[in-house]
């Protein structure tokens, strides 16, 4: 044990001794290379470029890794930079898509509004724009509104479209009302042929087209008559668009009407400040003041 600390303690001791060396010895060298680089500077030149040419190899090694290390952490950082953006351009897309397909959303919506402003009249109190919610079986022609009392409807305002009437509102209740359409079993309305001003009735039979009842016996009609509105009954004011006579024959008297409902997705309402609403009877007794009347081997 005593030995082994010995022996310890003299390693302790030539360690130090060595350290104080180097020490004094590093002193020394630098001492002279400063007296040398005074006393002669070119040899202290030479000397710094022979060691720097010994080096230099060594340095060049040595620094290929960090410069390769320090691309990769660029060029690492540049992926990442390149991955954040092309995420924002994906997300920027998709918003760009979603507001695209809303434009076109509005833009659709926005001309079907212009179109169903077509059609105005100077003697309409007010209008009421509502949009088509239902649409009535096979056996009913009518349309379900999204607006009713709470929107200032009422029963019996006309309901059109912009090429022209498509019907009148047969209920109404607090937040929808219910348009009866001209092409329905139960519609009935006055019109007048607009070049002759022959007054017959339009009459819904359920088809696409309509037929009219109650023509005068003399009644010389043709296809592409334009029809309108008579202003009889008390329910829609004359002159509004309805159609034009679509055929002519044994069968009947057809009016092809301006306003398809087929994919109407708004109505326009027109307050007239009218309370009539017509119904068979009130057309037959309008149409006996008039004229004779006989109804036609077409009606239903």
């Amino acid at each position: 044990m005593n030995q082994r600390s010995g022996a310890i303690s003299r390693i302790a001791t030539l360690r130090t001794l060595v350290q104080r060396f180097a020490f004094l010895l590093l002193l020394a060298s630098a001492v002279a290379i400063m007296i040398v680089g005074r006393a002669d500077p070119r040899v202290f030149e030479r000397a710094r470029t022979i060691v720097t040419d010994i080096i230099s190899p060594m340095l060049d090694v040595l620094s290929r890794p960090t410069a390769t290390v320090d691309r990769w952490i660029g060029d690492t950082q540049t992926m990442v930079n390149l991955y954040e953006e092309n995420q924002r351009l994906r997300e920027e897309n998709l918003r760009l898509l979603q507001w695209r397909s809303v434009a076109q959303q509005l833009n659709v919506e926005n001309t079907r509004l212009r179109n169903l402003m077509a059609l105005k009249r100077d003697d309409a109190r007010r209008y009421i724009t509502g949009r088509v919610i239902g649409v009535g079986g096979s056996f009913v022609r009518s349309v379900t509104l999204n607006i009713g009392k709470n929107d200032g409807v009422r029963k019996g305002f006309a309901a059109v479209v912009g090429e022209g009437v498509v019907g009148r509102v047969a209920e109404v209740g607090h937040r929808s009302s219910r348009v009866l359409l001209l092409t329905d079993l139960n519609s009935r309305l006055p019109i007048v042929i607009e070049s002759t001003r022959v007054r017959a009735v339009l009459a819904g039979d359920n088809s696409t087209e309509p037929h009219l009842i109650y023509l005068p016996a003399d009644a010389a009609l043709e296809v592409g008559q334009r029809v309108v509105t008579s202003g009889h009954g008390g329910a829609f004011p004359p002159g509004l668009p309805v159609g034009v006579v679509s055929s002519v024959g044994e069968e009947g008297v057809r009016i092809r009407l301006y306003a398809e409902m087929d994919r109407r997705e708004y109505i326009r309402l027109m307050d007239f400040g009218l309370s009539g609403i017509i119904n068979a009877q009130d057309d037959m007794k309008e149409d006996a003041a008039v004229t004779t009347a006989t109804p036609q081997s077409g009606q239903q």
